[in-house]
C-alpha cells in the first residue's frame, strides 16, 4: 500500500515493507545488433547518416533540426571539389534559423550577418565531424 501526500511543490511517498518485497515486473531487453538506432557512429554501414549519433549534439532535432539535416546531408554527399562548396544555401538557412534561437545556439559573433567565412567554418565543421567518425568507425573494425 503505497500512501502519496502533496506538501506544497513536493510529493511524499511512504512504502510499506510489503512494497519493498513485491519483485519488479520490469523486463530487459537484449541488445540487438540490427537495431537502427544502436549507436553505429555517424556514418551507417550503408553510407547513410546516423541521426541519431551522440556526437552530433542533438543538432538533428529541435527547432532548427530540418536544416540542420539538409545543410549536413548536402556536405555528406557533396561530390564538389570543395566538399560542400554547393551547400552554402542550406548553410545560411541552417544559421538564419539558429539567430532565432539565441539561447539553444549560443553565437560566437553577435552580429546579424554572417559571412561566407562564418558557413566556410561551419562545412569544416561538418567536415571535421564526419572524418572524425570515420576514423573512429575504422578503428572499431
Amino acid at each position: 500500500l503505497l500512501v502519496s501526500s502533496t506538501v506544497g511543490k513536493d510529493r511524499i511517498i511512504f512504502a510499506t515493507k510489503e512494497d519493498h518485497e513485491t519483485p519488479s515486473s520490469a523486463e530487459l531487453v537484449a541488445d540487438d545488433p540490427d537495431d537502427p538506432y544502436e549507436e553505429q557512429g555517424l556514418i551507417l554501414p550503408n553510407g547513410d547518416i546516423n541521426w541519431n549519433c551522440p556526437c552530433l549534439g542533438g543538432m538533428a532535432s529541435g527547432p532548427c533540426g530540418e536544416q540542420f539535416k539538409s545543410a549536413f546531408s548536402c556536405f555528406h554527399y557533396s561530390t564538389e571539389e570543395i566538399k560542400g562548396s554547393d551547400c552554402v544555401d542550406q548553410f545560411r538557412a541552417m544559421q538564419e534559423c539558429m539567430q532565432k534561437y539565441p539561447d539553444l545556439y549560443p553565437q560566437e559573433d553577435e552580429n546579424d550577418e554572417k559571412s561566407s567565412k562564418d558557413l566556410e567554418a561551419a562545412s569544416m565543421e561538418a567536415a571535421s565531424v564526419e572524418a572524425s567518425a570515420a576514423k573512429e568507425e575504422k578503428a572499431s573494425s
